[in-house]
């Protein structure tokens, strides 16, 4: 049973079958679920997580939330949005200096009414725990959200995608055989495999590594496995999980997170100029090409039913414009 949820987003977010490029590729049939499709703030997959959070932060009487995250997070414009669309005080802890200029993301996060604080070196809440005392002694209730939502809560959010994307595929009579998808903080990753286990699905994840940094003294392949463990026994899942469940594909992770590279530019013209839509340079972007690689080398068994699990990130794309545009 999972826990109560606040309504953010428009769900289910559409499920389609990219026929241009299945063309293309014609050893695979490719699909589509459209998280850039969910509502708040130009959409996203963040906000599955924020459902948890934000009834989790109401139903406690918060008043104030922190998080943290880069520039161009995608998870702070969210989580700045979801906090104004239900009145509470929102402090972001964002990586670098304050630029001149305000741009993608950022400029969404400011003008949702987010607090912004620069952190230099530390994007990944380094500095959560200060912040939270200098407003706890302002009289302020403060949660915490982790860096990309990504905890057991946050998890939450990718279990109930994965019933959502069961009911679909029986409504179409499909059967999706690999997902492919942007991880970087470890809860998307997480709860879909929570939840392929849970609803009993025979799918291969193959989750794209974005970013080669872990989480504090941990890799992200141990953090994953904390949340899968915790998971296993909060949900009643009938398996062990060993570190094998929680690998990255790390073969695209080389340049650093958020260097953009002509990798990520030849798969977003290629899914833009088939199919009309539009991914990230970040996140979506390295893990489509990520996918491109997969089936132009038929890495994965030919003939199979491939989905990309998009999670949005639309706003990146006019901050890395110059990068985009060589």
């Amino acid at each position: 049973m999972l826990p109560e949820k606040y309504s953010l987003g428009f769900f289910p977010t559409p499920l389609e079958k990219l026929e241009n490029l299945s063309k293309k590729y014609p050893d695979y049939n490719l699909f589509i679920k459209r998280d850039d499709n969910s509502g708040l703030a130009s959409g996203g997959n963040k906000v599955r997580k924020l459902q948890y959070f934000i009834y989790d932060v109401l139903a406690k009487g918060f008043d104030t939330v922190i998080t943290a995250g880069a520039q161009q997070s995608n998870h702070c414009r969210q989580t700045a949005a979801a906090c104004a669309k239900v009145g509470l005080e929102c402090h972001l802890l964002l990586g670098g200096k304050a630029p001149k200029n305000y741009n993608g993301n950022l400029l969404l996060s400011h003008l949702l009414g987010a607090k912004i604080h620069f952190t230099g070196d530390n994007r990944k809440g380094e500095d959560i725990i200060k912040l939270k005392q200098d407003l706890e002694a302002q009289k302020r209730n403060v949660y915490e959200i982790p860096y990309g939502g990504s905890n057991l809560l946050g998890a939450y959010g990718f279990v109930d995608a994965v019933k959502e994307l069961e009911r679909q595929l029986s409504e179409n009579d499909l059967k999706i055989d690999y997902i492919f998808f942007a991880s970087s903080s470890g809860g998307t990753q997480a709860g879909l495999k929570l939840g392929i286990d849970l609803y009993n699905l025979n799918i291969k994840l193959i989750p794209i590594s974005i970013d080669k940094i872990g989480l504090g003294d941990k890799t992200l392949d141990d953090a994953i496995l904390q949340i899968l463990h915790q998971g296993q026994k909060e949900l009643s899942i009938q398996k062990t999980y060993s570190i094998k469940d929680a690998t990255l594909i790390r073969d695209y992770d080389k340049p650093g997170y958020g260097v953009i590279t002509q990798n990520e530019k030849m798969a977003i013209r290629q899914l833009a100029q088939s199919e009309g839509i539009l991914l990230d340079p970040v996140y979506s972007g390295r893990a489509f090409y990520g996918m491109i690689d997969h089936l132009q080398n038929n890495k994965i068994e030919k003939n199979s039913n491939v989905l990309f699990w998009h999670t949005g990130g639309l706003p990146a794309n006019f901050y890395y414009s110059e990068e985009l545009l060589k």
